[in-house]
């Protein structure tokens, strides 16, 4: 198969995550579980792709229809489920991991109230700064590109006056669910990844990226951003993101088995 394993001595069959490590809603998935420890297996699916690896391909849509990335699946049982923020309250729910999704009914109604506002909002990201820069091929209109530039900028001015104005997390003092989605857009924007977005004007998204770098996981989750670099002057070629992936992907697995 094309698994990478992850955590390969664990008694029991881990679940399995389909995805790159390039995608943002990819990232979000491990690094919860890296943060929480939980086993996986990691199997590269190219997004668009009607190849055999590919989220287009007959063998993929039979499990996921979307043909979207991530999907997890569950070698024990069958059980499929995709979209990043499903699979992120599923594992939530299964494994009793209250602490980034609270049981108390209006502490995780902030977080979801957040899960929902990302897609139109956040999520913009990549369609009006990142996409255009590493997919060529989708041709993206430049008023496309413009309006979700627009949106993005607006969105984050909102975290900065709103969500982040008075907590250290996006809902409240502790470390959540909103907070690995919320990232995984806003971060890869950073100096030290893509350099596409200045932050310089939002104090409080600042001190929170600053804050979020030292969550457990952060840097092994990011490593195809590290090895991608800043690529806001000139667009990386097709085959620096493929290896970007690899090298990732070799880190990842190196990185699990020195965690033991």
């Amino acid at each position: 198969t094309c698994a990478l394993p992850i955590y390969m001595n664990h008694p029991s069959k881990p679940v399995i995550l389909y995805g790159i490590p390039f995608s943002q809603p990819v990232r979000a998935v491990f690094w919860l579980m890296l943060y929480k420890q939980l086993p996986f297996d990691l199997v590269p699916i190219n997004p668009g792709s009607k190849g055999d690896n590919g989220s287009r391909s007959p063998a993929y849509l039979a499990k996921n229809p979307g043909g979207t990335i991530p999907a997890i699946e569950d070698p024990q049982t069958g059980f499929v489920l995709a979209e990043a923020h499903a699979i992120l309250c599923y594992l939530s729910n299964k494994h009793g991991w209250d602490d980034v999704y609270p049981s108390d009914p209006q502490q995780r109604a902030k977080v979801d109230w957040y899960l929902h506002y990302h897609h139109r909002n956040v999520r913009d990201a990549s369609i009006g700064l990142v996409a255009p820069k590493i997919r060529k091929d989708l041709n993206i209109p430049d008023i496309i590109q413009q309006s979700a530039r627009t949106t993005f900028t607006r969105a984050v001015r909102t975290l900065d006056t709103g969500w982040l104005a008075q907590s250290r997390y996006l809902t409240g003092d502790r470390l959540t669910l909103a907070d690995f989605a919320a990232y995984m857009e806003i971060g890869q924007l950073q100096p030290g990844f893509t350099n596409l977005f200045d932050f310089e004007p939002y104090p409080n998204v600042r001190r929170w990226l600053e804050t979020m770098k030292q969550v457990a996981g952060h840097d092994d989750a990011h490593v195809v951003l590290t090895e991608l670099g800043d690529i806001s002057v000139e667009a990386p070629a097709l085959e620096a993101i493929k290896q970007a992936n690899f090298r990732a992907l070799a880190a990842l697995k190196t990185r699990v088995a020195q965690m033991g």
